[in-house]
């Protein structure tokens, strides 16, 4: 989906780290944290990527129209752009276990604010600009390498994906854990596990179905497939990955 939506991958074939393994410290949390010039860096990645520019694709757009069908769907997304909500999904049913881009937080205080607002302050000629308030370092809202993701939130994702009848694996490589582990565990629960994906993943022999058509066309067809089958009254998760990581 982060394709789709025209934000490079990062761990595929062509993807961010394997053509520029050095870009992988601007979200780095120790490298972040320690060295002020990994910091500067990494809120001028923050300034020309795409992330907060990113539109809404047909797939992001097929999810809402099935959740206003009336089917219960919950999307548990690896992704921080924050599409599916900007696509209509009620913000109360998206599960981001590896946070938003478009927060900020303020490490020394933890207030919170947008993003958008900390990079016009670079915009502004602020390189590296701290909490206006407690003077504190300014990172990401999203969890970057060696942070642990928030046991709340993947406590919630895992009782969705227990609970779920249909679980959907899009545009995700399945690699980065503990989240790509949630596919294996929707299975050990006697859940459907549908990927949907161009290259091969670890949980591929482990699903009832494989799709490896492009994913704006192939999700809307296979939501309305499954909406055709019957699947209103159960429980379908819809889960992708893979974003600014």
């Amino acid at each position: 989906m982060p394709c789709d939506s025209r934000i490079l991958d990062h761990r595929g074939p062509n993807g961010l780290w394997r053509r520029d393994p050095e870009a992988e410290k601007l979200v780095t949390y120790d490298f972040c944290m320690g060295d002020p010039e990994i910091r500067r860096r990494s809120w001028q990645m923050r300034r020309k990527n795409r992330t907060l520019k990113a539109e809404p694709n047909a797939a992001h757009r097929a999810v809402a129209e099935l959740e206003r069908s009336g089917v219960p769907v919950r999307v548990i997304t690896q992704n921080v752009d924050g599409s599916h909500q900007l696509a209509g999904m009620p913000a109360r049913k998206v599960i981001e276990p590896h946070g938003t881009a478009r927060t900020v937080v303020r490490t020394k205080c933890h207030a919170k604010g947008p993003t958008e607002d900390a990079l016009a302050r670079v915009e502004g000629g602020e390189e590296d600009p701290p909490c206006l308030e407690c003077g504190g370092i300014l990172k990401s809202a999203t969890v970057m390498f060696g942070q642990r993701l928030d046991p709340v939130v993947l406590g919630e994702a895992m009782a969705i994906t227990k609970a779920c009848q249909v679980f959907i694996a899009v545009g995700s490589s399945l690699q980065v854990q503990p989240a790509a582990g949630l596919a294996g565990l929707a299975t050990d629960h006697g859940a459907r596990l549908i990927i949907v994906n161009a290259e091969p993943t670890p949980y591929d022999d482990r699903a009832d179905q494989v799709v490896r058509d492009p994913i704006g066309t192939a999700l809307p067809k296979l939501l309305r497939t499954l909406g055709e089958e019957g699947w209103r009254h159960r429980e379908p998760t819809a889960k992708r990955a893979g974003e600014v990581r």
